[in-house]
């Protein structure tokens, strides 16, 4: 678990997110930040941030999202889907990061479930776990175990790079 703060002088914080994920696969970042925006929340989550708060945050309020990115889970939608078009920019990065493989064989076989790429899909086009679990008619917590299911099956670390990679399979589409 890393609490980065995005403006330390002489630091690009959104770049050392890219290095730390590099290093460390499964490291939970945590962006600080002074002031909301949107250009640096994109390069968050493009970089792999698990959350993206500002540093006026309540305390308490810090303490919850610490403990749930080190549980694994990716705070960062809420910041997006209150941005519409912040959440088109990244759509179209994710579209963008697919198509430039475009050497995508037909898959001879998908590890994930029928529900899995379902969930994968909902996640591509920007909704939140509670918009999920509606669309499905599933609770918020089997939303949550077939994310961690995903994540595990793709050996990946967050849901940005889940769909990401799906896309390039040709599994979904953004």
């Amino acid at each position: 678990m890393v609490l980065l703060n995005a403006e330390v002088e002489g630091l690009d914080g959104l770049e050392a997110i890219r290095e730390l994920k590099r290093r460390v696969s499964n490291i939970s970042v945590i962006v600080m930040t002074n002031r909301d925006d949107e250009e640096k929340l994109f390069y968050a989550i493009k970089y792999g941030a698990a959350a993206y708060v500002l540093k006026s945050m309540d305390i308490a309020e810090l303490g919850q999202v610490i403990r749930r990115a080190a549980g694994g889970e990716y705070l960062i939608n809420d910041s997006v889907l209150a941005k519409p078009v912040l959440a088109s920019k990244v759509l179209k990065s994710f579209r963008d990061l697919a198509e430039e493989h475009d050497q995508v064989a037909e898959p001879l076989y998908i590890p994930l479930s029928s529900r899995e790429v379902q969930v994968l899909d909902y996640i591509a086009k920007g909704n939140s776990n509670k918009e999920i679990a509606r669309a499905m008619t599933i609770s918020d917590q089997t939303v949550k175990n077939h994310i961690t299911s995903i994540m595990r099956k793709l050996a990946v670390n967050d849901r940005t790079q889940a769909v990401v990679y799906a896309m390039r399979q040709g599994w979904i589409k953004g």
